[in-house]
């Protein structure tokens, strides 16, 4: 993938059972980088009040999320450490299971489009509509200039606007006459760029028209910009041809319905919202783009994901959604802990970026889709959450598993439960 300091392994035995401290050090050490690298992980050399007083308005506090690291994943024959910012439990540890089975045949393989981003110059009152469409198509290359006249460097590195088309959108005011600017945005995730150039062109535009120029934005709806995963997961590893088949059925039950197809995105946009939160990217323009893409043509709410059974039996798994990030601007770029996690990654495009966050939400679909067509989403889920149960009752770092291996025994993750829990094995002291 075209890695600037490449990670040894992902592959890191007994990483759960290390204090904080010690998962730190040896992260660190098998992603190849200095432990001052990550040292923004800490919430201590995190953000800074006054760093985030300039972030946004009206700063009063901070609020921490936790930030897991998710291992086994290898991306196009590379080692990956995925950092993870969540606070739902067993999102980190179903993406590493999952990266682990996928590892038996070669790990994720991705690829995707060109960084393109679009902005909508929406003209009112335009009396010829379809004559108006022309005439803006007819002035495409005037137009192209004056919008990358407004961002030479972009145009410098490589980017730039590329193209003019024009949409006519019927609505109860009338039919408008929308310009859609598309932009090679680079490494940016492009907001501010393709903004700034719909600004630019909107009264020229209105002009050709015929018209007034309204809204000038770019679209959250990023399907120029698709990046796509794909893995096979061996059968013998997942339990044998009886658990491949229920995978199957699952995921046609996705396809299908979308009151399963919602749940199922939204199993993937845990793993995907996690790195992308990390990272300070924008999780809200990620999400609008991948749940507008789960539109199918025929207009019904769809699974972004698919899995199907190949000729020896193994799930393959593939996915592809928009995926509009980037490593130049925003929050990217100010936050400690996401140049943190950036350096973690040893990504130096947002082209790798992409891919590897998409790989994760293939990832962590797979590991939803597995466990209900298994034992139940409850069992894993209930495991991990018993942690937060035991922790809410008073349990010190010492007494924790105690009470976890006691609460799912007898299957009462509750916390009252767990107080009583606790007094027996104090008593018992």
């Amino acid at each position: 993938m075209g890695r600037g300091a490449m990670p040894r392994t992902s592959r890191i035995q007994g990483l759960r059972d290390l204090s904080v401290e010690a998962r730190r050090k040896s992260v660190a050490e098998a992603a190849g980088v200095g432990a001052a690298d990550i040292a923004a992980f800490d919430p201590g050399q995190g953000l800074s009040l006054g760093q985030a007083d300039h972030m946004i308005e009206n700063v009063t506090g901070m609020l921490g999320v936790p930030l897991g690291v998710a291992t086994n994943f290898v991306v196009n024959g590379t080692e990956v450490l995925v950092p993870m910012a969540t606070e739902e439990a067993s999102v980190v540890a179903a993406a590493s299971n999952s990266a682990k089975v996928a590892r038996l045949h070669g790990g994720f393989t991705t690829s995707s489009s060109a960084p393109v981003m679009q902005a909508q110059v929406q003209i009112v009152g335009v009396a010829d509509p379809e004559a108006g469409r022309v005439r803006l198509l007819e002035a495409r290359d005037e137009l192209i200039a004056l919008a990358n006249e407004q961002d030479p460097k972009l145009v410098e590195f490589g980017g730039g606007a590329r193209d003019i088309t024009v949409r006519l959108v019927p609505s109860r005011a009338g039919t408008y006459v929308v310009a859609h600017l598309r932009v090679d945005v680079r490494d940016a995730m492009g907001a501010n760029a393709v903004n700034t150039m719909a600004e630019a062109v909107a009264t020229r535009a209105a002009e050709i028209a015929g018209g007034n120029s309204l809204l000038r934005i770019l679209t959250n709806k990023a399907d120029l910009r698709l990046s796509r995963a794909r893995a096979v997961f061996d059968a013998e590893a997942l339990g044998g041809a009886e658990v491949v088949d229920n995978i199957m059925h699952a995921a046609a039950l996705a396809e299908a319905d979308p009151y399963r197809a919602a749940t199922h995105n939204k199993g993937i946009m845990n793993g995907i919202t996690a790195v992308v939160l990390a990272t300070g990217n924008d999780t809200r323009a990620v999400e609008a783009g991948a749940h507008s893409h789960a539109i199918s043509p025929a207009g019904r709410y769809t699974s972004l994901s698919r899995f199907e059974k190949n000729a020896d039996g193994n799930v393959v798994g593939s996915i592809e959604l928009p995926m509009p990030v980037g490593l130049v601007g925003g929050a990217t770029k100010v936050h400690p802990t996401a140049q943190a996690a950036v350096r973690l990654l040893g990504v130096t495009t947002a082209a790798e970026l992409a891919e590897i966050i998409t790989a994760v939400g293939l990832a962590q679909n797979f590991g939803a889709v597995r466990a209900l067509a298994t034992e139940g989403i409850q069992r894993g889920h209930m495991s991990l959450h018993a942690r937060n149960i035991a922790t809410t009752a008073g349990a010190t770092a010492g007494e924790v598993r105690a009470v976890v291996a006691r609460l799912i025994a007898e299957k009462k993750v509750r916390v009252d439960y767990a107080e009583e829990v606790l007094a027996d094995l104090r008593a018992d002291r």
